[in-house]
């Protein structure tokens, strides 16, 4: 068994979701927010067995996309705050984690 940690862009989240629901996978979705950009996300918990993990896998990077961001830069010296050109940045796409599971139940 194997417990399956996603975390999504909020961006992305209801496609992935609805796609794993279409295949019959159980998911529990909790709201996160990202530590980079302070940017909302959504994290899957999917319990399942181990050869369903390369399917999941398959359906989150089909549904979770990447795409550029222009974000301020700010330099910050000893005469105080400026803003510089934005930097243009990569957000979405996915990040998962496969864990082994010793027990799943569904009660």
């Amino acid at each position: 068994m194997k417990l399956i940690i996603a975390i999504v862009s909020n961006d992305d989240a209801n496609k992935v979701s609805k796609a794993l629901v279409k295949e019959n996978f159980f998911v529990t979705k909790l709201a996160t927010t990202g530590g980079f950009l302070m940017s909302g996300n959504t994290t899957f918990l999917i319990g399942t067995n181990d050869e369903k993990v390369i399917e999941i896998i398959e359906i989150i990077e089909t549904h979770s996309k990447t795409r550029s961001k222009l974000v301020p830069n700010s330099i910050i010296s000893e005469f105080g705050m400026f803003s510089s050109l934005p930097v243009e940045v990569k957000i979405g796409g996915a990040t998962v984690f496969v864990l082994n599971v010793e027990q799943f139940i569904k009660i």
